[in-house]
């Protein structure tokens, strides 16, 4: 019977693995959507988010059937509790790249404002985070867990950097406003994508240690 349950376990963090990986192409697309001005790889990344939202009600579906069927103790409960709320982070990140797509498509209908050079390296260092953040979970690998959470701060200075520069453009030529407020809401979203892959870490933390390190270490 323990048997089975670990090869369910071991299945259902294939199935998260899974997710991870689309939801990584989703934000590399957005931001390739961008860059490369491509609106139709744009609404490709806005109809994907469909399927990463099925994944996410498989996965708590799974899980609930596991917790009802084997009625897990301690560590496996706390790993199936962890996979639930590690689901729901990444489904929220698919969410923020199919709002990148979106001001992506917009941002292609007038002439570009400046050359992409911040939001790419901010979105390659949000990519690193999530996949480290996913590392850390297979692996329950709390050092690179917390790893995941210091890197936040790098971001969090991209963002601040970038909406600097914005703000003097428009101050510059008003009419850069709208293009200018868009670019700084990719910013903004992919700071929230980062946001999600430091909860992720976090969560990896408490399943490895025991140990709930949100709002504890900055």
């Amino acid at each position: 019977m323990q048997r089975h349950f670990d090869e369910e376990l071991g299945a259902l963090k294939e199935k998260i693995l899974r997710m991870g990986a689309m939801v990584e192409e989703q934000i590399a697309n957005s931001i390739k959507a961008l860059v490369e001005r491509d609106s139709d790889l744009g609404r490709r990344v806005i109809e994907n988010d469909h399927r990463v939202n099925a994944m996410d009600v498989q996965i708590d579906e799974e899980c609930l059937r596991l917790i009802a069927l084997h009625q897990p103790m301690a560590g496996d409960l706390r790993f199936l509790t962890t996979a639930m709320k590690i689901s729901t982070e990444l489904e929220r990140m698919s969410d923020l790249a199919e709002n990148i797509s979106e001001r992506a498509i917009e941002l292609n209908e007038e002439p570009q404002l400046k050359p992409y050079i911040d939001i790419p390296r901010m979105a390659q260092e949000a990519l690193r985070m999530v996949k480290e953040s996913l590392d850390a979970f297979v692996n329950r690998n709390s050092e690179l867990a917390r790893s995941v959470c210091k890197a936040d701060d790098v971001i969090d200075d991209l963002n601040h950097q970038i909406f600097r520069e914005l703000l003097s453009f428009m101050i510059e030529d008003p009419q850069t406003t709208t293009r200018a407020i868009r670019i700084s809401f990719i910013s903004k979203y992919l700071e929230r994508i980062a946001d999600h892959a430091t909860n992720i870490a976090e969560l990896v933390v408490y399943l490895v240690e025991g140990k709930i390190i949100r709002h504890m270490e900055g």
